[in-house]
């Protein structure tokens, strides 16, 4: 039901490209099936897919649900009941068997957002869970599901972030860098050895207060916090996160309803009271101390007493006091791993956060590159860094570098920082889409005009271009002009591969082969057809075979002198994939041009498709067969 407009758009681009795919055999095929074809498409084209009223207007009620389920208060929870209670009877939960079927739906969806690494996904997912579980009392018997039980394991609490692109401050992207993979927790109580009384997870505790959250909210770094608490430690005048020791790029707080959601399940399994209201009392002076002492000290050693070391502090029992215990040393000892790993981890971060201060606070390019230097070769293998680095505005920094650099007309520094942004964006999409939204296009356009940083700019053009959404852009762009032009340059053999990699992925966009053949790509292919390398050979014809699909690209590549006698060498030189792509092509050029036709005969190909047709790949003794084929038509015609 939430889903319906996704499944829906779905559904349209699978009849689109299904009518595409047909359009483009319809004239290939012979003239019966052919009637068959256009038949089905018509059929298609008159298709109309369409969302049940019902359930539309169910999901449109759990999604207002979902956005407004942070508020958190009595009224907001009768609110929730209502709706969520009518949503589910329309959807027929109404019977413990319903109710136990959807729980499981539920929990796979969230075990496979997790394999997917798919934190809004998650939290989602997780909510909704939540509310099946506190609310399915209403419509289910006595039956029970085991896996309900106190035992289970609920996902680890995540933010939700804003349900819209837009989003305040660009919350949504920093919540989904969570570089510590929060673990799931149980909901079984933790039981003291002096009494029987339970002790929430630690996940649902404020790591200022160590009290359960009345209402918690996420910052930037990830952390979950009571408010009153962060608002205190904010006002005064920190920007760090008090327990990763992170700085803040912004300090923008945001509900975690999930987090409130799992607290109130836990207390309701627990028979805890919910809490009622935010602490009364904070004791924020021996963290303010201990974490200054820290930077004072200006280490991340175990010994140092940074907020990792109070890992020797535990909550006690949840008394009307809300005293706090501390354990001995002994077994603050055995925490040390523990610690230790977090310490690194620390280190780590820190040193991101000062490469990212000089990059954007040093003013002298020499220095810069350096520090360029050290990123793209920390970015190299790492992944997490290339998710924590996107999210904290090192996408920005390295932009405005090489900005700088093209400014100042430093080659050197605008390969150093072309390089370090292609490495940034290596196997994450995120990343290219800040990039193409923070303008690296035009970026790039003035760095071609303007130095011989052909190598990098190139190859991170090849990285932008795999981005389905950064193709068009690309494909509008000057880069076009440029890329083919590099085709038939005296360049480095990689650079001119990575050239010909790219207009291979511009050309698979329909919208972009005017721009490309405007751009003279068929001349600038023609040589590398017959290269005798492999590599150039298969994806110069496979670029072709993009541009056959357009009336424009077929015209270009039948006047092109010559093109159609290299193709035809192909067919007796040519590997079986090259083969099989040139006898493709010859069809596509062929298929309704008795002109061409004759052009590919006066070649002598008959031979060497009737051997392709007998040994060639499958789909090449097909494609073969249909030549031959086309060929015999003509002939009987004439």
């Amino acid at each position: 039901a939430i889903t319906g407009d996704s499944v829906l758009l779905k559904f349209e681009k699978a009849k689109c490209a299904l009518i595409d795919s047909l359009r483009r055999v319809e004239d290939i095929v012979p003239q019966s099936i052919g009637c068959q074809i256009l038949e089905i498409v018509s059929e298609l084209e008159g298709t109309v897919f369409s969302l049940d009223l019902l359930e539309k207007q169910v999901g449109d009620e759990m999604i207002t649900l979902l956005q407004h389920g942070r508020k958190f208060d009595d009224c907001n929870d009768n609110n929730e009941l209502e709706s969520f209670h009518q949503a589910a009877t329309r959807l027929g939960i109404t019977s413990s068997r319903a109710a136990l079927t959807e729980r499981r739906a539920l929990k796979k969806l969230i075990e496979r957002a997790r394999a997917e690494e798919d934190k809004r996904k998650e939290s989602i997912v997780a909510y909704l869970l939540h509310l099946m579980r506190k609310y399915s009392k209403l419509f289910r018997s006595e039956v029970s599901d085991d896996n309900d039980s106190q035992g289970s394991t609920p996902c680890s609490p995540t933010v939700l972030g804003s349900f819209e692109d837009g989003g305040s401050g660009g919350n949504g992207q920093a919540f989904e860098r969570q570089l510590s993979k929060l673990s799931s927790f149980n909901f079984k109580p933790n039981i003291r050895r002096s009494g029987q009384i339970p002790i929430p997870p630690e996940e649902l505790r404020c790591p200022i207060s160590l009290q359960l959250m009345y209402d918690p909210v996420i910052i930037a770094s990830g952390q979950t916090y009571e408010r009153i608490c962060i608002e205190k430690w904010l006002g005064d005048g920190h920007d760090t996160c008090p327990k990763t020791q992170q700085r803040l790029p912004h300090l923008s707080l945001t509900p975690n309803y999930c987090v409130k959601g799992l607290i109130a399940s836990w207390c309701e399994q627990n028979g805890v009271p919910n809490p009622d209201g935010p602490p009364e009392s904070l004791d924020l002076n021996y963290w303010r101390l201990a974490l200054s002492e820290s930077e004072t000290a200006n280490t991340r050693s175990v010994d140092s007493v940074g907020f990792c070391n109070l890992k020797g502090v535990k909550v006690g029992p949840l008394e009307e006091s809300g005293t706090i215990e501390e354990i001995e040393g002994k077994e603050a000892e055995n925490e040390h791993p523990c610690v230790q790993e977090e310490v690194s981890e620390l280190n780590v971060l820190e040193r991101y956060q000062d490469l990212l201060s000089v990059l954007n606070e040093e003013e002298n390019l020499r220095k810069r590159c350096k520090v360029v230097e050290q990123i793209r070769l920390l970015l190299k293998d790492d992944e997490e860094a290339r998710i924590f680095m996107g999210a904290n505005g090192f996408v920005e920094g390295l932009l405005q570098f090489l900005d700088s650099a093209v400014r100042e007309g430093n080659a050197m520094a605008q390969e150093i920082g072309a390089m370090a942004l292609f490495n940034l964006a290596v196997n994450n999409n995120r990343n290219k889409e800040l990039m193409l939204a923070a303008g690296v296009i035009l970026l790039l356009e003035d760095m071609v005009s303007n130095s011989n940083a052909h190598e990098s700019a190139t190859a991170l053009y090849l990285n932008l271009s795999c981005l389905e959404q950064a193709k068009s852009i690309i494909g509008s762009s000057k880069a076009v002009p440029f890329l083919v032009q590099l085709l038939g340059s005296e360049t480095d053999p990689q650079c001119k591969l990575d050239a010909l990699h790219t207009l291979y992925n511009l050309s698979t966009v329909h919208s972009n082969i005017p721009s490309l053949l405007s751009a003279g790509i068929v001349n600038g292919l023609q040589p590398l057809v017959i290269s005798g390398d492999n590599a150039w050979t298969e994806k110069s014809i496979a670029v072709l075979l993009n541009l056959a699909a357009s009336q424009a690209g077929i015209s270009e590549m039948v006047s092109a002198c010559g093109l159609i006698s290299d193709l035809a060498s192909v067919l007796d030189t040519g590997e079986l994939i090259e083969q099989e792509q040139a006898v493709s092509c010859l069809l596509l050029l062929c298929n309704g041009s008795e002109k061409c036709c004759q052009m590919v005969l006066q070649e002598g190909v008959i031979p060497a498709l009737v051997s392709i047709s007998v040994n060639g790949t499958t789909r090449g003794r097909e494609k073969s067969q249909k030549l031959l084929m086309l060929f015999r038509e003509q002939r009987q015609r004439d």
